[in-house]
Formats: structure tokens, C-alpha cells, sequence
């Protein structure tokens, strides 16, 4: 029974230092940045959403309103982001969560009436619908 407890020990602190070790990891990249003048498309991981054309159905997210432009770095920061990039018509943006410090990037584009944007985890598969939820968030707190 003491090995058991020793072993489940061990491995929720394996598991705790590989959490710790992605954080740092993710801390060291950037925002990918626009391609062809777009948002980068998301991967096949269910960790990224975006309302640019051609991405998988589980990743659209609607545009935001382009009058909005104007108040989006401010929401950003009000929600704990860091804006990193500002080139007039577009904007990057880190959020890092608390616990183990991953980062993941909201980047936003102007695009005549109307902002894309694109939220994604650094690293990691699965964000359990924490870009969504940030993305409906500034959507929300843009209204």
C-alpha cells in the first residue's frame, strides 16, 4: 500500500516538473505573425480559433466590428494581455496563465469594416477551450 502512495506521488510530480518545463517552453516563442497579409492558419490542434477564411470548422470564431479598433488594445490589457506587436493595423498580444506561465497569442488584424483575430496556445494540444472563451471575452467586453 506505501509503494502505491509512493508511485502516485512520483508521478504527480512527474507530471507537475513536464507542466512546469512547457511553460518555460512556450515563453521562449512569438506570435507567428501575418503570411501572405492574413493571420497565420491554426494547426490541427484543437488549441487555436480564428475567424480568418479556410480554417477547420472547429477553430472559426466570428470577425470582430471594425469600429471597435480603437478600444481593442485597451480590452486587451484589461484581460491580463501584454500587446507585443502594434503596427498600426495589426496587433499581438501574450497572455500567460497563472500556475505554470503558458502563453498563448491573440493576434488581430484590421481589415476595412471589420478585425480578424486569432487566438492559439504555444504549446500543448488541447487548450480546453480557454481561446474561445478569451476571444468571446474581448468580443463581449468590446459591446
Amino acid at each position: 500500500m506505501k509503494i502505491t502512495a509512493y508511485i502516485i506521488l512520483g508521478l504527480i510530480g512527474l507530471v507537475l516538473v513536464l507542466f512546469f518545463i512547457l511553460g518555460r517552453q512556450s515563453q521562449k516563442g512569438s506570435a507567428p505573425g501575418l503570411v501572405d497579409g492574413k493571420l497565420a492558419p491554426c494547426s490541427s490542434k484543437p488549441n487555436c480559433v480564428s475567424s480568418e477564411e479556410n480554417v477547420p470548422a472547429r477553430a472559426q470564431i466570428a470577425l470582430l466590428s471594425g469600429d471597435k479598433w480603437g478600444a481593442l488594445k485597451d480590452a486587451i490589457i484589461a484581460q491580463g494581455g501584454t500587446i507585443t506587436n502594434d503596427d498600426g493595423d495589426y496587433i499581438a498580444a501574450e497572455f500567460r496563465s497563472k500556475l505554470f506561465g503558458f502563453v498563448d497569442d491573440v493576434e488581430v488584424r484590421l481589415d476595412g469594416d471589420h478585425i480578424h483575430i486569432r487566438s492559439s496556445s504555444r504549446v500543448g494540444y488541447s487548450d480546453r477551450g480557454v481561446n474561445r472563451a478569451r476571444v468571446e471575452a474581448l468580443r463581449t467586453a468590446l459591446s
